[in-house]
Formats: C-alpha cells, sequence, structure tokens
C-alpha cells in the first residue's frame, strides 16, 4: 500500500513509520523541513520512502499529493505550540482534509485522546473539534482515542520519572486523584497499524487504553516501587491551576505552555468507554507495570527511538531555526579557542558525548545554575538532556541547545542555543588539520545583548577553557 504520514518526526511518527517500512508500504512522509529528518535511521527502506515539505497551517506550502494513496494518518499535534493552538489545529486538519480528498485515499486514521468527559479542558476540546474537521465524503475516518501513552521518550513518561526522581517528598495539586487508563506506545502503534483497512473501523471512533484504572498518585507511587524508591505525595487543595502549572513546569523538563495545557487536562478523568477493538485485532494490552518495565529496558539499552521533547514548537518555526546553519561573523561576538589534537576519535567520540547525562566536562555546576535562570526566565532548562548517550543527529534537543548539524565523517557539531536570551547564540566544534576548534558566536539585540555578553565573559573564560580541555585530555 502507499501510506501518507504526517507528523513524522514526531513522538509517535517515528516509531509509527518503522513499523509501516517493514511491514513493506511505501510511505510518504510530510515534514515541515527536511533537514530534521533523520534518513540514516531508515536507510534499509529507503526505495520505499519519499519526505516531502510540508506545513498545515500555510496552504502555500501544500503541493498537490500523489493521486494513488491509499490509507493516510493524522498526527499532527499543537497542543505545547502557542496559546492559540486550537484555531492552529482547526486549520492544519481543513487543510489536511482538502488536500486528502483529492486523492484516492480510502481511509485517514486519527490518533487523539480520550474526551468521554462533558467538561472538556481546551485541549482535550480541541482535539475533539479536529475529529470534526477531518470528516469527509470523500474517505472513512478511524478515530482513535488514547489514554496517557506510556513509553520511553513519551511526554508522560518523562514528567512522572521527573517527579518521582527529583523528589523524595511532594506537596502535590488535588488533581493528583484524577483517574486515567494509561496505555504502553507499544500499544498504541499496534492499534495504528491493526486499523489499516479495516471497513468495521471506518467512520467510528474507539477509545484505546491499557486495563489498569489509576489515579495520578498511585501511577507516581508505582512508578516509584518500580524503581526502588521510598516517595511520599501529599495532596493539597489549595493550588491554583497556575501554582500546579509553575510547578509541574519547574520541577519537569515540559515548557509552561505545556505545564498548563496538561494542568487544565488533568483534572477531567481520562477513562476509556468499552469496546472490543483489542480482541479485534488480536491485541495483549500491558499493564501500566509492563509499559513502565519496557520503558526501563529501552533506556538501559540506550535504544530509545523518539523523544517527546525533540519536537520543535511553531515559535522555533516561525523564526525557521534552519537559516542559522550559516553562523555569522559580523556583528557577532565571539570566543574562540584551538587546541592540538592527541587522540582524534577519542575527541571525536567526547565531541559527540557531549551533554545530557554525560554533562559539559568542566564545571557542570555553572551550567545547571544557567540552566535554572533559563527556568526562571520561562525557557526550556537543562532537563531536556538527550535522549541517546551515543549518537545525535541534526534536530536533536540537547539540554537547552539544538542540533543544527552532526557529522562524524566531517568532524563537526554546531548547536544553536534555545535558551532566553537577548540575542541568539551557537556553540560550534570542528576538528580540522589535526586541530579542535570551538567556537562559541553571540550575535546579541540591543542594548542589553551586549551588557549580557560582558556579564558571561568572565564565566566563557573558565568554562570554555577547562571544556576544551577536556575534550582533548579526557
Amino acid at each position: 500500500m502507499k501510506i501518507f504520514l504526517t507528523g513524522a518526526t514526531g513522538y509517535i511518527g517515528k516509531r509509527l513509520l518503522i513499523q509501516l517500512l517493514s511491514a513493506g508500504h511505501d510511505v510518504i512522509c510530510s515534514v515541515r523541513d527536511k533537514r530534521r529528518f533523520d534518513t540514516s535511521l531508515y536507510a534499509s527502506h529507503k526505495n520505499q520512502l519519499t519526505i516531502i515539505e510540508q506545513d498545515f497551517t500555510d496552504e502555500k506550502t501544500l503541493a498537490t499529493l500523489d493521486k494513488d494513496i491509499d490509507i493516510a494518518y493524522y498526527l499532527i499535534h499543537s497542543m505545547s505550540a502557542n496559546e492559540d493552538f486550537s484555531k492552529s489545529e482547526k486549520i492544519s486538519a481543513q487543510n489536511f482534509s482538502n488536500i486528502v480528498s483529492e486523492t484516492r485515499c480510502r481511509q485517514v486514521i486519527y490518533l487523539t485522546g480520550i474526551v468521554n468527559s462533558e467538561a472538556l479542558s481546551k485541549h482535550l476540546q480541541s482535539r475533539k473539534d479536529v475529529e470534526e474537521h477531518l470528516r469527509s465524503p470523500n474517505y472513512k475516518l478511524t478515530v482513535l482515542r488514547a489514554g496517557i501513552i506510556i513509553g520511553s521518550g513519551s511526554a508522560s513518561f518523562e514528567i512522572i520519572r521527573d517527579l518521582v526522581e527529583k523528589l523524595p517528598v511532594m506537596v502535590a495539586p488535588k488533581w493528583l486523584k484524577t483517574l486515567c487508563q494509561p496505555i504502553a506506545v507499544r500499544n498504541v502503534i499496534e492499534f495504528l497499524t491493526g486499523v489499516i483497512d479495516k471497513e468495521f473501523t471506518f467512520n467510528h471512533h474507539f477509545d484505546i487504553a491499557g486495563p489498569d484504572i489509576l489515579s495520578y498518585k498511585e501511577m507516581l507511587l508505582i512508578f516509584a516501587e518500580e524503581r526502588k524508591l521510598k516517595r511520599t505525595i501529599i495532596s493539597v487543595p489549595v493550588l491554583s491551576p497556575k501554582i500546579s502549572s509553575y510547578w509541574l513546569y519547574f520541577i519537569t523538563s515540559t515548557t509552561y505552555a505545556l505545564a498548563k495545557n496538561l494542568v487544565d487536562s488533568m483534572k477531567i478523568n481520562v477513562v476509556a468507554e468499552d469496546n472490543q477493538l483489542a480482541i479485534q485485532l488480536n491485541i495483549k494490552l500491558l499493564t501500566y507495570r509492563e509499559s513502565l518495565k519496557l520503558s526501563f529496558d529501552k533506556i538501559e539499552q540506550n535504544d530509545v527511538l523518539s523523544t517527546w521533547y525533540d519536537s520543535f514548537g511553531d515559535y522555533r518555526y516561525s523564526k525557521n531555526v534552519w537559516t542559522f546553519l550559516e553562523v555569522p561573523n559580523k556583528g557577532v561576538f565571539k570566543d574562540r579557542k584551538e587546541r592540538n589534537i592527541v587522540n582524534e576519535q577519542h575527541t571525536i567520540q567526547k565531541i559527540f558525548g557531549i551533554g545530557g547525562k554525560n554533562g559539559w566536562y568542566h564545571a557542570d555546576y555553572l551550567w545547571s545554575i544557567r540552566g535554572w535562570i533559563d527556568k526562571l526566565f520561562g525557557g526550556v532548562g537543562l532537563k531536556r538532556g538527550r535522549k541517546n548517550k551515543d549518537m545525535i543527529s541534526a534536530g536533536d534537543s540537547l539540554d537547552f541547545w539544538r542540533v543544527l548539524y552532526a557529522s562524524r565523517d566531517e568532524k563537526r557539531l554546531l548547536l544553536f542555543a534555545e535558551m532566553k536570551l537577548p540575542g541568539e547564540a551557537w556553540l560550534d566544534f570542528q576538528i580540522k588539520d589535526g586541530k579542535l576548534i570551538q567556537e562559541a558566536t553571540f550575535r546579541p539585540v540591543g542594548l542589553l545583548g551586549r551588557l549580557y555578553w560582558y556579564a558571561v565573559l568572565p564565566f566563557h573564560g573558565y568554562i570554555f577553557n577547562g571544556m576544551i580541555k577536556k575534550l582533548i585530555d579526557g
């Protein structure tokens, strides 16, 4: 079959794509920027894969699709992007429906959230509205409404992990008593592939969830048990939604926009309505504990394919982050250091292992302080880490940086700062002629940007001198 896949660089999209290609399908992947798509992950299936560049919020970018598409997936989600995500989601869904309607596509598959409560959050209401915008007489719509998705790198798993592993005692909002029905990401992928061309799913929606109905508090405590950690959780009724959002934002690796929308949704029970879809598709539903164990295994094996924080928000797309691939030389401040290399392979390994749990090799406490300052000003902070301790690709998040270029063959790693700054910053590592060149570049905005550079200059001398020494001598 020929399948059209949107959201191909997202958390679910990356995992679904592997399964579709392995099953022998030809897949057209729609991405907002081709430079973010890591083709090396799918090298053995390159003849089955076509990449096209589209932004469904911008009709001008939507070229005509091949007419012979059989199945299409709608995996576009804008919750963490901006305050007006419901408008963006409506436009995206309508544009998607319009272009797919011009093909011979017979089924559209849409993954959304469970929306059984009468009073829905803005986020959940928007997801439900998207269903209506996707309906068309030109194709059949299958809607899968998932509970909280648990898997290595999923937003829910990483937030729970942050809370449990960092806080021995939690004073938490009362919404921890809210009920939900988590589902393993493995089961989600099985449902997404299982409903392909199944006529009994046409123009129907199905709740998909695991067998356990738990409160958020129970989920946290079970996670702690599986990690052999003793944790105490005290629920208090006095935390307002805004305070709760800040609490979640500062403790976990989530953005404030996402934390705010999650808090709104967490006040509503997310429990599935019974159906026979799992039985009809012969899917064995995993328990919450089984989902956690599989997630831990993937992390321990250093085999995390995708993470939720690798996605870009609309802010970065509006700035077109890839235009920053060319590091400027005019109107900028630079801190350039060069050192002769003793062992090239050792240095390359150190460069491509930087960040995350490996740290920044020198003055990590100063990097941590900078991360906390960034969080205080609404930035991403250091908590995102890196998804793989050995591999890194263009488009990956790396603490509070975004990877713009990564090539071991060319011996270069280029990072662009996503922290809050009065300007724009790059960190470039290159090996040339037996030397490591480490260059920090800052393009200031106004007087504040220039004052910022001079304020941090003394720290740069200490941090960057120590870092390049460790990259060479290690």
